[in-house]
């Protein structure tokens, strides 16, 4: 047995926000919403995906209190054009945070509208 890829992740959402949702994830990002299979729609959330590249939100109903987003956990997206992309973030008034380089890429951080933070890198020429 082995592990051979990830399929896809997943990042919580409170409920009833999808329209925000996709104008991040598919307007911003340009990554298509594709439709949940019937049985899980009832669930909320929504799903992101173009080829190998899947983000799925799923709504958390927290037992203890108010929707937590993931400030440090996160997945790292691979991108072509990091600034016509960080130009676009921040027309669109999202905070856009430069980390620490890391060698052979540029890379920086965004909040999706929720404050889950999602990484940007690019790998250098």
């Amino acid at each position: 047995m082995r592990i051979v890829a990830i399929d896809h992740v997943q990042l919580a959402m409170p409920a009833g926000e999808e329209a925000a949702a996709q104008a991040f994830y598919e307007g911003l990002l340009g990554l298509p919403r594709v439709p949940k299979p019937p049985h899980l729609e009832a669930r909320g959330g929504c799903w992101f995906e173009r080829d190998a590249v899947k983000i799925h939100l799923g709504v958390e109903q927290p037992d203890d209190g108010p929707f937590r987003p993931a400030r440090k956990a996160h997945p790292s997206l691979l991108v072509a054009g990091l600034p016509a992309l960080v130009e676009q973030f921040r027309a669109a008034g999202v905070a856009v945070r430069d980390d620490d380089p890391l060698e052979g890429y540029d890379r920086v951080y965004v909040d999706d509208p929720f404050g889950n933070r999602i990484e940007l890198m690019e790998p250098r020429a």
